[in-house]
């Protein structure tokens, strides 16, 4: 087993699906298979506009030969481990190139930047993980998001430097710390159905980052598989009052109780608030799902 770098890019050509699989022509199917039961982190290249550079990590679980397409295999990745970086990470950094194995010897660039899939030494993957998952800033939970116990007053997660990486890439409590900040700033903190943006006096926001297909429904730690909601907001799309369509229009149940107050607690454009980037908002599949499995019609 071996770490590694998958090159993705937004407009990829390929049938790929970062948190589910990567489809790659055969020539790579060595290297891929080495990376088999261990992690890779995914990397848009800079030419891309608006490239993410390193952008999140996952666990490869298997390698099959791609059954719509002669000569292209995909490598499935584990369900659950994918996981978006809080800070992408640059190809360069503020101490050079964040990637060192791919100097060759005369200090210079080799032309293995350029595979699309690539080992990455243990050394490098730490220090990738590191800057993209920028833990020592990750805030705490809301208490009603998670019961570890925590309490909000309580000191920031305290990320053990000296750990390997790996033992915490799956930890429940890092990852809704993680998932909350990526969700949260994709929608500048507001609530996506009333459009209220309220901090404590903490300075802390009143919102939540909900999972539009729950993790114990197997739902991805995956942004379009997020959405930022007030605690009213969160109760009630949780229990199947309140969904969205395709389109972001805010559909209410036939079971609410009281429909004129809830027609006033959304907001006026009765559509929910969106990210700005195309891709951090939510996906019609999540969507989906959470009409016909949640939604009471």
């Amino acid at each position: 087993m071996a770490f590694g770098v998958f090159i993705h890019r937004s407009d990829s050509i390929y049938d790929d699906s970062p948190a589910e699989q990567y489809q790659f022509p055969r020539q790579y199917l060595g290297r891929v298979e080495a990376c088999v039961g261990d992690w890779i982190i995914y990397y848009e290249p800079s030419k891309v506009n608006g490239t993410r550079g390193y952008f999140a990590v996952a666990k490869v679980q298997q390698v099959i030969p791609d059954p719509a397409a002669p000569g292209m295999c995909r490598a499935l990745i584990e369900p659950g481990t994918y996981l978006d970086f809080v800070k992408p990470v640059p190809f360069n950094g503020s101490d050079g190139l964040v990637e060192r194995g791919l100097l060759n010897d005369e200090g210079k660039l080799s032309g293995r930047a350029q595979s699309a899939v690539r080992a990455i030494s243990p050394a490098d993957f730490n220090r990738i993980i590191d800057l993209g998952l920028d833990t020592n800033e990750l805030p705490l939970p809301r208490v009603d998001e998670v019961d570890t116990g925590l309490q909000e007053d309580q000191a920031p997660f305290e990320f053990e430097q000296t750990r390997n990486r790996v033992s915490y890439l799956g930890s429940r409590i890092v990852r809704d710390r993680i998932f909350r900040r990526i969700v949260l700033r994709a929608y500048d903190e507001r609530c996506a159905i009333t459009g209220l943006k309220l901090i404590n006096g903490g300075g802390r926001a009143e919102v939540s980052a909900a999972h539009i297909r729950p993790v114990e429904d197997n739902g991805p730690d995956v942004i379009n598989n997020g959405i930022a909601l007030s605690g009213t907001a969160h109760w009630m799309f949780d229990r199947g009052l309140i969904s969205l369509s395709d389109d972001l229009e805010i559909l209410i149940s036939r079971q609410v109780n009281d429909r004129d107050s809830v027609q006033g607690f959304i907001n006026k454009t009765h559509r929910a608030l969106r990210p700005r980037r195309q891709s951090d908002r939510p996906h019609p599949r999540f969507l989906q799902w959470h009409r016909e499995c949640c939604f009471k019609q």
